[in-house]
């Protein structure tokens, strides 16, 4: 059994290992469902190489996805050795996205992961997206809630901005804040970076390899199939793709530099922000996911990292990160908890 590096996340007691494991593409979102049976394969693989942050949610598959954890933890007896993080407040409704953060749809959501993982505790519970109608203090009482009967041991939010993290933070520690961050996602380094760590907030990067495509470049692209949702994204339509595999191909060259991959060098880039943040690539193939492992051997100088940002500023990429039917934390603000009246 092998460790990794661990590091804490938060200020609340929760040690993780320094890089996790994205679980969504193994049953949703990108193409079609994989084999059950090798992606327990998988996970198995992945705990026994040292990462134990696994992370889904319930609206991957919808539901399929934490029952394929709940799974692959009873089948491997690996309970006691994974950071479980899983997700409420997104749904699909009539083909859209819908967003809740009521106290009563906390609850619910809950305990149907909670049947769904087969745990008796969740050990990170993330709000998915901010429900802009539901004052945060009203979501985040439940979850208060949740953590003092045993049901989640911490709390997190994913996509929230500065003033909502704050909010939040006030009723009950956070202890993780989940953003998408990566050579070309760097947008949350203004405002929100800054204020986990002014609270000891832990931050969870997500899509460290820009959905894949620090990876393969425009390769990726030619390649999806139908019913991958990447289709749809604003940076990889053909307007704005070839000004972005540019700034693929600089990161490509920096990498045969440095001897290692293109997802190898983009992956170290966020484990040099601080051990504050843990990056959870996601895979189906366990050659990529001993690849990103690699990531965490891989050395930057602060010249190679101030290379490495001049090509990658924050007005480098073309086109947004989601389509307009997203919500993301520059939306995120809600109501005043005096406006609220609860159903």
């Amino acid at each position: 059994m092998a460790t990794l590096k661990r590091i804490k996340l938060g200020s609340q007691g929760l040690e993780v290992s320094a890089q996790g494991l994205g679980c969504l593409g193994m049953s949703a979102d990108y193409g079609l469902p994989k084999p059950e049976s090798d992606m327990i394969a998988l996970i198995h693989h992945a705990v026994n190489t040292g990462v134990t942050l696994l992370d889904t949610a319930d609206v991957y598959g919808p539901h399929t996805n934490e029952i394929l954890l709940g799974k692959a933890l009873k089948a491997g007896g690996l309970r006691q050795r994974v950071e479980l993080a899983t997700k409420f407040g997104l749904s699909i409704k009539d083909g859209t996205f819908e967003v809740r953060g009521d106290p009563a749809y906390v609850r619910a959501a809950c305990e149907a992961s909670l049947k769904r993982l087969q745990l008796e505790s969740i050990d990170l519970y993330y709000q998915h997206r901010i429900d802009t109608s539901v004052p945060i203090e009203a979501t985040m009482g439940e979850l208060k809630k949740l953590v003092e009967e045993g049901k989640i041991k911490y709390i997190g939010l994913s996509e929230a901005s500065a003033s909502t993290i704050r909010r939040a933070h006030a009723v009950h520690p956070i202890t993780a804040v989940q953003l998408e961050w990566s050579l070309w996602s760097r947008d949350v380094e203004e405002e929100i970076v800054p204020t986990c760590r002014e609270l000891g907030i832990g931050i969870v990067a997500y899509s460290p390899l820009g959905r894949g495509f620090l990876s393969s470049g425009p390769k990726l692209v030619e390649s999806l199939i139908d019913g991958d949702f990447r289709k749809r994204l604003p940076r990889f339509q053909p307007e704005n793709l070839e000004h972005n595999t540019q700034l693929f191909e600089r990161v490509k060259e920096i990498a045969a530099r440095k001897q290692c991959t293109s997802s190898q060098l983009a992956l170290a880039w966020v484990h040099h922000q601080g051990d504050d943040v843990c990056p959870i690539p996601g895979t189906t193939k366990i050659e990529n996911f001993n690849q990103n492992v690699g990531a965490l051997s891989v050395k930057l100088t602060p010249e190679e990292m101030a290379e490495l940002e001049s090509i990658a500023s924050s007005d480098a990429v073309r086109g947004d990160r989601y389509g307009d039917d997203l919500s993301t934390f520059k939306d995120s603000d809600t109501p005043p908890l005096s406006s609220w009246k609860a159903v």
